[in-house]
């Protein structure tokens, strides 16, 4: 079994004094994906950029305290790619893939709209950029586990409170018309495709207003996008909310497949 988590920390070194990764030394995870380190290398204890039993790879915003995503691996890859050739969105770490043989991990983290209108037309422009990404990995003809937060709520099922989200970044018509055209394309959403009626146990993330984690008014925004060759393999998938690192939590998903054997 291969087991890969994601991780929105906001923030490495918050999450890290929040026990971030004393749990992840107990998941027993091939790989770690993870997003908003909100840190450049220099920020990085060896802890943080090497934790027991696995080797880091970051992509780093050029903005200090902003941004930024990094990938886990227990075992070394082939390669590793940081970027979607895009200058703008790649100044801003957003993407970075490991290669093991014919299967790639790849840790992305879609930018926010909800902070102003200028920064959801930013994230429009990443979106109608990282589409032919997508396309070009699929053709690739290797397994592709893609996983990160991608700020979108696909279907009402996916957010408390839908009908007061949508005109609201991250329920917009067209980003979920986005992630429709996505998924026709021939990626499956890995968590939804076993759990087709899973509601409030699939959240990953809460407001910090109110009590909303502590009333589970939450969204699936964090996700396992999948070529359907590995996708079929999953067999497990969950949300550990058992501690709180963030105002997200990790999405693990259990592969029956032989690529870490």
């Amino acid at each position: 079994m291969m087991r890969i988590i994601s991780a929105n920390l906001n923030g490495i070194r918050s999450a890290t004094t929040k026990g971030f990764f004393d749990w992840m030394a107990t998941t027993d995870a091939d790989v770690v994906c993870v997003q908003e380190l909100k840190a450049q290398s220099a920020d990085l204890t060896d802890e943080m950029r090497n934790p027991a039993g696995y080797r880091g790879f970051f992509h780093y915003a050029e903005k200090k305290g902003y941004s930024g995503v990094g990938i886990y691996c227990r075992r070394e890859p082939d390669r590793i790619v940081e970027g979607i050739g895009h200058a703008g969105f790649d100044a801003e770490g957003r993407f970075i893939r490991a290669d093991f043989g014919d299967l790639s991990v790849v840790s992305v983290y879609v930018p926010s709209g909800s902070s102003s209108p200028e920064r959801q037309e930013a994230k429009f422009e990443f979106l109608d950029e990282f589409l032919p990404v997508m396309d070009a990995l699929r053709s690739e003809g290797r397994e592709f586990v893609v996983s990160g937060d991608w700020n979108i709520a696909h279907a009402p099922i996916d957010l408390k409170n839908w009908k007061g989200n949508l005109k609201n970044s991250g329920f917009l018509p067209e980003e979920r018309a986005w992630l429709d055209k996505l998924y026709a394309s021939g990626w499956v959403d890995v968590y939804r495709s076993l759990y087709p009626d899973a509601g409030d146990e699939g959240y990953s993330w809460w407001s910090n207003r109110g009590q909303a984690y502590a009333k589970n008014v939450g969204w699936r925004i964090d996700l396992h996008v999948a070529t359907a060759g590995i996708a079929s393999t999953a067999k497990e998938s969950s949300v550990f909310k058992g501690q709180k690192f963030s105002d997200h939590a990790p999405l693990s998903v259990d592969y029956d497949c032989g690529y870490f054997v």
